[in-house]
Formats: C-alpha cells, structure tokens, sequence
C-alpha cells in the first residue's frame, strides 16, 4: 500500500513499501526547466485556452477518443487490473482528482501517451505491456500521469495534428515551411517535456532501477541479463563527448526529426536528477503547490531556464557546446578549430601546426 493508508488490490507483485504521496504537488516541482518555462508562458496567455477550445473542432480528438473506444481495450476492474491499480496509484501520489482513461491498444511497438484537449487520455502499447515487469511499468504509467498533470496532452494533440496535417498540404512549398516550423518547434518542446515526464515517473515508482531497467528495454529489448546500467549510462556519456563538431551537426539533424529524446540521454538526465537536491527535497515535503500557480514569474521562469541552459553548455563536453563555450570566453583561432572540427566531411588530414616559438617562414 501507499503512504496514508493507500491499499492497492489486483496484483500480486506490489512491492512491500510505502512510496510517499506528495498532496497538492504542482507540475512545476518535476518539469524541466525549458519545459516549465515554455508551459508558464502559455498559461499565461490572456486567451489561450479558449483558442485551443476553439480549435477542438478541427483537432481529431473526438475521432481518436471513438477509435481507441472501439478498438482498444480499456483499463478498468475488469480489464486489465493490474494496470488500473497502477494508474489510480499513480493519480493518488501525485494527488491528480480525476483518473484519467487509459486504454491498451494492439501494437508490437512499445510505446506510451497522453493525448487530449478537454480530457487527457492514456494509451499503452501491448508491446510495452508485454516489455515490462510490474515496477517498470508503474514509472511509465506515472511518466503518462505526469503528462496529465503537466497538461502536455493538449499540445501532444496539437503536434499529431499538426504533423499530420503537414503530410496532406506537403505538396504546398510554402504551406509545409510554415507548419513544419511549428512542428520542429513543438518537438523541441515535447522532447523537454518528456525529460519532465521521467521525472514524474520516478516520483510515482520511487524506484530509480525500476526506472533504468525500463528504459533500457525500450532501447535493447527484453534481455536484461545482457545488457548493463553502468554500461548503458557510458553509452550517454560517450555519446554527449564523443566526435567532432560533424558528429554534433549530426546530433542535431538526428534529433530534430523526433519526439522523444535518445533513450540513453533519457536515462542519463534522470539518474542525474535522481541525485540532485530537488529531488531529494520533494521526497522530504518540500515542492511547490498547485495553488500557488497563478502567482509564477514569467520572467523568473525564463530566467531559470536561460540559466540551466547557460550550465549545460559550460558544462557540456559536446565539441560544439565547447565551442559555443571558447566563443563566449573570448577564444582566439576560431577559423582554425572550425576546420579542424570539420576536417571530417572532406576526409583531409588537419594542418600540421608550426611550433609557436618558431620564426615565421616567407614565402617565395
């Protein structure tokens, strides 16, 4: 059972442990800080809701709510029990009202999400039911809470539709710049959001191992005993360090096309956050609350997000962050680390340096 007395029935391997529930938790305690920035800027928008009602009309909401009615299975007593202690488990530790529906959908691909205007809905995947042991699964339906409580459904909705709809006017040059614009616009957010999402994971499961044995499987599958967290972990550390500044314009167009962040990446940040004070003073009681929502800074939120981007690219080993870096310090040579960093496209070897104490040569 939960903390206060929570009972959970319908599964046999529950673990014997309370987990903390965190009573009036506000999203901003977990979210990213680019996240978190982004979502208090829209919710301050004068309007924006009503736009986004409006828009309901054309968004294909009621369609996929119909769709995944009629041809999935819903989570309840009945079906899949397990999964719906799971999920009302989870709403319980981060304290959301209402349980939102949560649907189990035939797909070998493993995947999850949060999609909906005026009500989020979750979606699972059978292949990530069959993925997943007890504890791996309680994160990710708590990963799909935290969506919900953040209010990332909405704009999960907007981005399917949106990329959707730039497949169908593709053919229209200008038509597809505009909307694919707001579409690589939306997946750098939603990547962010997903970093936040992890979080709340991690606070539902409260089992950090949990946690990375998921996320391992969605990257290697169902083959725990040969595969490593420390090792799995070097794979992000590499991956940030490794290369030139090709490798990092490689990253970057790698990247771009996708919704969620590289699955190593993922469970480097989490780990990372999993130690960091944050985390340790919401376990203690200490986060902020829902009601104190409407009195967020904009500006302090943005300023808090420049921020931590500013210390992710000083501490960053990516070899162009670096240089972003050396820029900002006032770096001499610049021409000359951007060819060496590019020497790669062209297949040439670098200049052979001339020693500094060296008398310069004339030519002729």
């Amino acid at each position: 059972m939960s903390d206060d007395g929570h009972e959970q029935t319908g599964h046999e391997n529950v673990p014997s442990r309370q987990r903390t529930r965190f009573p009036g938790i506000s999203s901003r305690a977990y979210e990213h800080p680019a996240d978190r920035s982004a979502l208090v800027a829209l919710r301050k928008l004068s309007g924006f809701d009503t736009v986004f009602k409006a828009l309901s009309g054309l968004l294909p909401e009621r369609s996929l709510r119909l769709l995944f009615l009629s041809d999935s299975v819903r989570v309840s007593d009945q079906q899949f029990a397990h999964l719906n202690d799971m999920l009302r488990d989870a709403c319980y530790i981060l304290d959301l009202a209402k349980v939102p529906p949560m649907y189990v959908t035939q797909d070998p691909q493993p995947n999850a999400m949060c999609i909906g205007l005026d009500e989020p809905i979750i979606v699972v995947t059978t292949g990530l039911v069959e993925l997943l042991d007890e504890e791996e699964m309680r994160a990710v339906v708590g990963h799909e809470v935290g969506h919900a409580l953040s209010g990332h459904s909405v704009y999960r909705t907007i981005l399917l539709f949106l990329t959707n709809l730039a497949l169908r006017v593709a053919w229209i040059p200008l038509g597809n710049i505009a909307i694919m614009a707001i579409v690589t616009a939306l997946r750098e957010w939603f990547r962010k959001s997903e970093l936040s999402a992890d979080r709340a994971g991690l606070l539902v499961g409260q089992d950090l191992k949990a946690s990375m044995r998921g996320l391992m499987k969605i990257a290697g599958g169902n083959h725990l005993h040969e595969m490593n967290v420390d090792a799995f972990l070097k794979q992000a550390e590499e991956y940030e360090a490794g290369g030139d500044l090709r490798d990092s314009v490689l990253k970057i167009l790698n990247v771009l096309p996708r919704s969620h962040p590289f699955t190593a990446v993922r469970a480097a940040e989490l780990k990372k956050w999993s130690e960091s004070r944050d985390y340790q003073r919401i376990l203690d009681g200490h986060y902020p609350r829902r009601t104190e929502d409407k009195d967020t800074s904009v500006t302090d939120s943005f300023r808090e997000s420049a921020s931590h981007y500013a210390d992710h690219v000083k501490s960053s080993k990516d070899p162009l962050m670096k240089l972003v870096t050396d820029l900002a310090g006032g770096a001499g040579d610049l021409g000359g680390r951007v060819r060496r960093g590019f020497d790669g496209f062209t297949g040439s070897a670098p200049p052979k340096e001339r020693p500094t104490d060296a008398p310069p040569r004339e030519d002729g």
